[in-house]
């Protein structure tokens, strides 16, 4: 590995976090039968801290089945991954956390971060700053290490193989989320990417080149501006193989939100805060609406259309 991106990673994974935010990841953790390997923060919350926005967790696992719960979720979990779930923690301070988990088992995670994926999602989040909130122990978080430098890697050969023949590297970077963004099923405003990058373009830029040399990828840097070294036959064997993952991408994350009705624990409790975030206004479930979302799911649709519309008239 690379020694800047070693030690980039290194110090992105052990910054410092909110103590709340260590101890809801460690409360996770104690929740399942077997100690995960590890658990990852990152997102817009870490980003943008924001104490009402919603943390985004992966937990990584040892192998898909020690999430344990019900057998469908296990199956589901090992043939679609990831399984998600929304959890809440109140703090000593009587504030209540809000966080979406999804459970990764390592090999999973290492099968999305390599350059023969169809599946963005892994490696398009994680070649981002991330934070490793719980681990198990050190031969754990040299694993969690090795995946994300993986992640690193791969977008950053992605981004050459996508990009343009010269370019600045933010002009890279840009190019390779607006490539991911119409992979997945993501409407972003245009100039997401640039949000990503603010503030850190000087580590974008360092980890673009790392990875480049790492995966012996040669190129040419003249005052700024980048010249991968890549032949008309690298790109345009590249192009046919993203054609591959966009067209895959779509199907892939429309399977994931059915799946997600039928597994999305607690996904009636996210849905009534969202509401009550967005409009003030709180709706009241029955036990049987939470325990049947989807059996009450019209009519849930009709009080939510009602709270809307009544903050419209106001």
């Amino acid at each position: 590995m690379s020694d800047i991106i070693r030690e980039t990673l290194i110090d992105e994974l052990t910054t410092a976090i909110p103590e709340e935010v260590a101890q809801f990841a460690e409360s996770i953790a104690g929740r399942l039968d077997r100690q995960p390997l590890g658990i990852l923060f990152y997102g817009s919350v870490l980003r943008d801290v924001d104490p009402e926005g919603i943390i985004d967790f992966y937990v990584i696992t040892d192998r898909p089945e020690s999430l344990g719960g019900s057998v469908l979720a296990r199956m589901a979990n090992r043939l679609l991954p990831p399984n998600v779930y929304y959890m809440e923690h109140k703090t000593e301070g009587g504030t209540t956390l809000r966080a979406k988990v999804a459970f990764l088992s390592l090999k999973q995670f290492l099968g999305r971060s390599t350059l023969f994926t169809l599946d963005t999602t892994i490696w398009a989040r994680f070649c981002q700053p991330v934070r490793m909130v719980w681990v198990r122990d050190g031969a754990s978080a040299d694993h969690l290490l090795q995946a994300i430098s993986q992640c690193v890697i791969t977008a950053s050969c992605w981004a050459a193989l996508l990009g343009p023949e010269e370019g600045g590297a933010a002009q890279y970077w840009h190019n390779l989320f607006a490539h991911t963004y119409a992979a997945e099923l993501r409407v972003e405003k245009k100039g997401r990417s640039h949000n990503l990058l603010a503030g850190k373009e000087e580590r974008y830029g360092a980890l673009l080149k790392a990875a480049w040399r790492r995966a012996s990828l040669s190129y040419r840097s003249e005052g700024g501006v980048l010249y991968p070294q890549l032949t008309e036959s690298a790109r345009s064997k590249a192009s046919r193989n993203w054609r591959k993952v966009h067209t895959f991408g779509k199907p892939l994350n429309i399977a994931r939100l059915i799946k997600a009705a039928f597994t999305f624990r607690d996904g009636v409790a996210y849905l009534l805060w969202k509401i009550q975030r967005h409009t003030g206004k709180a709706i009241h479930v029955s036990a049987f609406e939470k325990r049947h979302p989807l059996l009450t799911l019209p009519l849930f649709l009709w009080r939510t259309r009602h709270v809307r519309s009544r903050k419209m008239q106001h």
